[in-house]
């Protein structure tokens, strides 16, 4: 049976957080299955267009231009509404749910509207794999020379 679990929060417009796997156990990774955003304020009375990225990079991907080439890059996401009178909003993501995840991972979000930017509500799910021990031995030496670019 899979051991789900999910990371969820509030991160002010321009800013980044650190998801923490400090708690990593021999012979575990985790994949990242789910990665949503959702707006803070002003539901149907504004425009918007909220972006958001997951990165186990050294630095955040840029969330409003996001480069899939990185291989850091495990998710993006955006939610967008630009008349809130006349149209619900529009949200989409790119998870890389094959990514074993064993070290911490970055946050990034940005709401490029223009005026007051808004904080963006996001919520990751994810799920443990358990490891042999060469798997475990390639997949930290992988995430390794990512996050040491």
């Amino acid at each position: 049976m899979k051991k789900e679990f999910v990371m969820r929060g509030k991160t002010a417009s321009g800013s980044t957080e650190v998801l923490q796997f400090s708690g990593f156990k021999a012979g575990m990774a985790y994949r990242m299955t789910e990665f949503n955003i959702y707006p803070s304020t002003g539901i149907g009375t504004q425009a918007m267009e909220l972006c958001a990225s997951v990165t186990a990079a050294k630095t955040a991907e840029s969330p409003n231009n996001p480069n899939f080439n990185n291989e850091g890059l495990i998710a993006t996401a955006f939610f967008t509404n630009h008349d809130a009178t006349a149209y619900a909003g529009f949200t989409n993501s790119v998870v890389n749910d094959t990514f074993l995840i064993t070290q911490n991972l970055i946050l990034a979000v940005v709401d490029t509207n223009a005026g007051s930017p808004m904080a963006v509500n996001w919520q990751c799910r994810f799920e443990s794999v358990k490891m042999s021990g060469p798997q475990e031995a390639v997949t930290n030496y992988k995430q390794y020379l990512i996050s040491d670019e």
